[in-house]
């Protein structure tokens, strides 16, 4: 499973349905006047406006991130290297778009740690010199070249940030994603239908809701293994409950109005009830759910792996990044840069994703839509 999600080829094709998927439905809402009303509120507001443009950067470095590169191998003499048996161009192991870009930085290794723009080693060293021991920072092999320094093993801290980008984005989309569904699914069925649907489903969520979120998480890595996608399935999983009552009570409500009652004496499908009359007017609280939701998984996933049940070592997260900074901290000097980095990266993502998240509840929300 690990392999298939890491391999370049799933890659690409997961973007581009993502990126065909987003455009569909965007083009999809646009036809309905509900929805570009809540797109002039939005523009209204210049916050909005702005962290919304920050939340596109951040989603443009995540999907380069994401799109999978390979560069062909070359010899001593720069000639390109074909294999002896079929002569086809040899490539490399690949990376993403974005190891490509960040090439030139990311070569540019150094011994240990190094502090942001510096010309000269954060460690010291002993030197003996006519029979005295001095302390002196050694130079850099590329001075002045690490932006936010350099880690315990000589790697741009920089790098490591904007690779985190991609971690925090499928955390927030796929979590989102995987939950959402579910609950919208569950919810309208089991407050349409009611009964016996309704009793089960809310047992089942009345269980969920009772085992500590840490300890399912948990419990999933142990059992599955730990890594990106069983950390998104656990999350997934673990937070679909809220929704689902919120979306049962909303259902409760509407299927007691006229125009529900009137599709029902007409003979209408139960299952054509639902999607014309009920699931379009509940889509706004699933919206709103979704951009509110998304700012709370990123963070989850930082204290899940500072916690070590997140994502593996392997991968670059933020959460990784503040659980090694962890240890620097008690270091003399103070290893600072890391965890600051982390901080003003996620600070920038999580942010934005509210205050955004903030203005679509206000401009979905007829209640506090402004005049």
């Amino acid at each position: 499973m690990v392999e298939i999600w890491n391999s370049w080829w799933f890659q690409n094709t997961l973007v581009g349905l993502l990126v065909v998927s987003g455009i569909a439905v965007v083009l999809r809402l646009r036809r309905r006047e509900y929805w570009r009303l809540a797109y002039r509120e939005v523009c209204r507001r210049r916050g909005a406006v702005i962290c919304f443009f920050v939340l596109c950067l951040y989603t443009l470095v995540a999907l380069i991130d994401s799109v999978g590169w390979r560069d062909a191998l070359r010899d001593e003499n720069g000639e390109l290297m074909r294999d002896p048996r079929t002569g086809k161009v040899v490539y490399d192991r690949g990376g993403s778009a974005l190891d490509h870009l960040l090439k030139g930085i990311s070569s540019k290794k150094e011994k240990t740690y190094s502090s942001p723009m510096s010309r000269e080693s954060f460690m010291l060293e002993s030197v003996n010199r006519d029979g005295k021991v001095l302390r002196e920072r050694p130079p850099l092999k590329h001075p002045g070249a690490h932006l936010l320094g350099t880690d315990r093993i000589g790697q741009d801290v920089f790098c490591q940030a904007l690779k985190s980008i991609r971690t925090g984005m499928v955390i927030g989309i796929l979590t989102t994603l995987l939950a959402v569904p579910f609950a919208l699914l569950l919810g309208v069925a089991s407050g349409y239908y009611g009964g016996l649907v309704d009793d089960i489903l809310q047992y089942i969520c009345s269980v969920l809701s009772s085992i500590p979120t840490v300890l399912f998480i948990a419990s999933f890595m142990l059992i599955f293994g730990r890594g990106l996608p069983q950390l998104c399935l656990a999350m997934g999983i673990a937070s679909w409950t809220g929704l689902y009552r919120l979306l049962r009570g909303e259902t409760l409500r509407l299927r007691e109005e006229e125009f529900v009652q009137a599709a029902v004496a007409m003979g209408v499908p139960s299952w054509r009830v639902l999607l014309r009359h009920i699931v379009p007017n509940v889509m706004h609280l699933v919206l709103i759910t979704t951009v509110l939701r998304f700012s709370s998984e990123v963070l989850a996933e930082a204290a899940l792996t500072y916690l070590g049940i997140g994502v593996g070592s392997d991968t670059i997260s933020w959460g990784t990044m503040i659980n090694d900074a962890r240890t620097e901290l008690t270091r003399d000097p103070i290893i600072w840069w890391k965890l600051c980095t982390a901080f003003a990266f996620m600070l920038g993502l999580v942010l934005p994703a509210n205050i955004f998240g903030d203005a679509v509840r206000d401009a979905l929300d007829p209640r506090l839509r402004t005049q």
